[in-house]
């Protein structure tokens, strides 16, 4: 596929891979039917690998931030409903799905992948025209095709989506969000520092800023690599800071919560404070109603003093 040069494998590891089912499976559609479907990390297995098995699926990544990306996914779901089935739009919210954009190593949305018997066929990053659209779509159906998938998805409504509602960006947050949109990370994050050292208490700013950062830490990492490295040297705070990073970015909560903790133990002066500060942060992320915040506070404050 032209028009997608961002190197590195899209590894789908994390979620469970589906047995193949036989092409064609499930019902033909219907005609004038929607062909959307909002996923989650829960739903993923079912509504993208599983359904991929059965169809062309193509997975639209996009932020609520961003207006920009949900106006070019209602784009995208036209588009997709004109296949009459041959396509399933699956939109993630990478926000609330940071599991899913870690998978395919996103670094800036809109970002658009295709999955045909359980592999990824990357599309395009970035907002493009219908028409441009159109020929990734066509190209995908024929690579499916070409493999003996030819089955078609059952549509998910029978009315056209409506186009999002527009509402006021908030202009704090607008180099941010021009940055975050664009995939330069480290600009997003110089926006949202800059924020915050003008004011200290705003307190949507410091989410923003720790989501961000998470994702600049994370971006292009091999979970098992890192895995190995922490591994192999337990007293290296770098190496035990990205598998926790990766795994509040993967789910795995309570482990990186965990393993900070250890190491708070294990650890004195600067390099303990740094740990600190990164679990600080990390609760940031998940949010501080998260059941699992307050009973990792009491473990740090005993771990500290």
């Amino acid at each position: 596929m032209s028009g997608f040069s961002r190197p590195g494998a899209i590894d789908l590891s994390a979620f469970k891979t589906p047995a193949a089912q036989p092409a064609g499976a499930g019902a033909g559609s219907s005609a004038g039917g929607v062909y959307a479907v909002d996923v989650t990390e829960q739903t993923f297995q079912s509504e993208v690998l599983e359904a991929s098995t059965r169809h062309v699926v193509v997975m639209s990544l996009w932020t609520p931030r961003s207006p920009e990306t949900a106006t070019f996914n209602a784009t995208l779901t036209q588009v997709t409903d004109s296949y009459g089935g041959k396509i399933l739009l699956a939109r993630v919210d990478v926000d609330a799905n940071p599991q899913i954009a870690q998978a395919v190593q996103a670094q800036g949305v809109p970002f658009v992948i295709g999955l045909v018997s359980g592999q990824p066929v990357p599309l395009f990053q970035g907002i493009v025209g219908e028409e441009e659209v159109r020929r990734f779509f066509d190209e995908l159906v024929n690579v499916a095709i070409a493999h003996g998938l030819d089955g078609t998805a059952e549509p998910r409504g029978t009315t056209a989506p409506e186009a999002p509602v527009e509402t006021a960006d908030d202009p704090r947050f607008e180099a941010a969000d021009d940055a975050f949109a664009a995939g330069d990370l480290d600009g997003a994050v110089a926006a949202y520092e800059a924020l915050l050292a003008s004011n200290p208490a705003d307190t949507e700013a410091a989410e923003r800023l720790a989501g961000v950062r998470l994702m600049a830490r994370t971006a292009g990492a091999d979970l098992d690599a890192a895995r190995e490295a922490a591994a192999t040297a337990p007293d290296d705070v770098d190496a035990q800071l990205l598998v926790a990073d990766l795994d509040v970015a993967g789910g795995h909560v309570d482990d990186a919560f965990s393993r900070l903790v250890d190491l708070v133990r294990r650890t004195s002066g600067d390099e303990r404070e740094r740990v600190r500060e990164r679990l600080l942060e990390l609760f940031v992320v998940v949010g501080s109603d998260d059941p699992r915040v307050a009973p990792t506070r009491r473990a740090l404050a005993s771990a500290l003093y």
